[in-house]
């Protein structure tokens, strides 16, 4: 079975902080071994970035075009044709961390636990994109 994950880059982060659009974007992805595909990434400096964590993972059935239009109905995927930086890579979404808060705060509603605006962390994107997936 293969493994959906999501990874980070804090050179990517800072890439879209500086064109306007916000540091919260990661690069979604299926492969069979998760820790090839992160030093993969690295070692091809995918996007220009050498520096790629992984946030998160979990098992998938479904195709990476799958899983990445799944996710692109709840959060915005960057296009390459208007991002030149990206070549040509479609995988790359933007995360609102209001979306995530909501996300926290309803699961906490659910657990019937204290209702209190979370401080969201790196993880919890992580943790949020791969639950809009499945």
């Amino acid at each position: 079975m293969t493994t959906a994950f999501v990874a980070a880059s804090k050179t990517m982060a800072d890439w879209a902080a500086d064109v306007g659009l916000t540091k919260h974007v990661y690069r979604v992805g299926v492969a069979e071994d998760v820790a090839a595909a992160i030093e993969a990434l690295n070692a091809d400096t995918v996007l220009g970035a050498s520096d790629w964590l992984l946030l998160a993972s979990a098992p998938t059935a479904l195709a990476e075009e799958d899983l990445l239009a799944r996710l692109a109905a709840k959060e915005t995927r960057l296009d390459p044709l208007y991002y030149p930086r990206l070549r040509g890579d479609t995988a790359m979404i933007k995360v609102k961390p209001a979306n995530v808060a909501n996300h926290l705060l309803v699961q906490a509603a659910l657990a019937n636990k204290e209702l209190k605006l979370p401080k969201v962390k790196e993880k919890d994107f992580g943790a949020y994109l791969l639950r809009n997936v499945g």
